[in-house]
C-alpha cells in the first residue's frame, strides 16, 4: 500500500491517499483488504489502495492469488464502526 510518508515530502499533500499500482498517482478511493495465508493468520488484513482506474486489476490479481478477501470504498473503510 502506498502512504502518503512513502512520498517524496515535498512533492504531496498529508491528506493524500494514493492509489497502489505501480506508477499511478490517482487518488484512492478503493480499500482492497486481503492477507496471504501462507504468511497471515486468518484474522490479518493488509491493503492495497486503488483508484477507479485500477481497482479490478489489482483485485483480480489478488483474487487470482486466493488473496482478495474484500473490497469497499475508503470512505466505508475509514468509517467509525458501531460499538468503538
Amino acid at each position: 500500500m502506498n502512504s502518503p510518508n512513502s512520498q517524496d515530502p515535498a512533492a504531496r499533500d498529508d491528506s493524500a491517499v494514493i492509489c497502489s499500482a505501480k506508477g499511478c498517482r490517482a487518488a484512492a478511493v478503493w480499500v482492497l483488504a486481503w492477507n496471504n495465508p501462507k504468511l497471515h493468520t486468518p484474522d490479518r488484513r493488509k491493503t492495497w489502495l486503488a483508484c477507479e482506474e485500477h481497482r479490478e486489476h489489482l483485485s483480480q490479481f489478488l483474487g487470482l492469488r486466493g488473496f482478495l478477501k474484500d473490497v469497499v470504498t475508503l470512505e466505508e473503510w475509514e468509517a467509525p464502526t458501531a460499538g468503538s
